[in-house]
């Protein structure tokens, strides 16, 4: 049998038809997150992060249960998708991966709308990844998603964006600002994480059973749960490092659960001779 790695998805997978994936697969699940989140987040998905990442999350755990809770050997999720993970590995209990998505998306959107004019920068193309770091340094900006070896996303100020999307062009890129309401994965997320930390600090966390997570703030497999999910608010998503680290470990089949096939396209694009399935 394969060597398989189950992935889950950030933001920007959100689906029309997910919501119907919840309510028929874990309606139980819909109920809480209206009652974690206050009312129906999936109809205000489009809005912003305070809505989109506790929808996203319970369709990915959705997507997971309706193949019957897969095992594998590898998990690993992009940004908001690392808590799903890590509820399906057992080392968080659902019902606390729900309520700390839900407040990772209010204080992201809180501390975005507070930090100033924030925004992100999708480069697009290929060397997009050789010159992103530059590009970055260059325009008083961040790496935040280093996605594949042809997509990356710059985060920070938007009066940096005009001189790095004319230094891409320069470079045969393609520059495009992404519609978010701040500046996430960079420094100007750091309001977040003290409220954050706290609420992390009273969850029980324990080991995953029998599967080997891997944290996309690190490229490797999860140490400090806690401490590295808090980091993941102002640090970059290694995302194109953790699909090769994944390689390298052995996974040689690539499950995305969740609605949407962004991981899916992503792993196409870094990997080679690998199976690729999606729930």
């Amino acid at each position: 049998m394969a060597v398989t790695a189950i992935l889950f998805p950030g933001q920007g997978s959100q689906t029309p038809e997910m919501r119907d994936t919840v309510a028929e697969v874990r309606p139980d699940l819909l109920s809480l997150a209206e009652q974690i989140v206050g009312e129906d987040p999936f109809a205000r998905a489009e809005e912003g992060t305070r809505f989109a990442q506790p929808a996203i999350f319970c369709a990915s755990l959705a997507g997971w249960e309706s193949l019957g809770r897969p095992s594998a050997d590898f998990m690993a999720g992009h940004s908001l998708g690392e808590l799903a993970a890590l509820v399906a590995a057992g080392c968080l209990e659902e019902r606390a991966g729900l309520e700390l998505v839900a407040l990772r998306g209010k204080l992201m959107q809180e501390s975005g709308e507070r930090a100033g004019d924030g925004g992100m920068l999708a480069l697009l193309g290929a060397g997009a990844a050789d010159h992103a770091a530059e590009l970055a340094e260059a325009n008083g900006l961040s790496v935040a998603n280093d996605n594949s070896p042809q997509q990356v996303v710059l985060s920070g100020d938007r009066a940096g964006f005009a001189g790095a999307s004319a230094a891409a062009q320069e470079l045969r890129l393609r520059a495009m600002e992404l519609p978010v309401t701040g500046a996430f994965h960079s420094p100007m997320m750091a309001e977040a994480v003290p409220e954050f930390s706290e609420a992390l600090a009273k969850v029980e966390v324990t080991s995953p059973r029998d599967v080997t997570v891997l944290s996309a703030v690190t490229a490797a497999p999860f140490e400090d749960v806690r401490a590295q999910l808090a980091q993941a608010l102002t640090m970059p998503v290694r995302w194109r490092e953790t699909l090769l680290a994944l390689r390298e470990l052995g996974a040689e089949r690539f499950l995305e659960v969740g609605p949407g096939k962004v991981l899916t396209g992503l792993v196409k694009r870094t990997l080679r001779d690998v199976e690729l399935a999606h729930a």
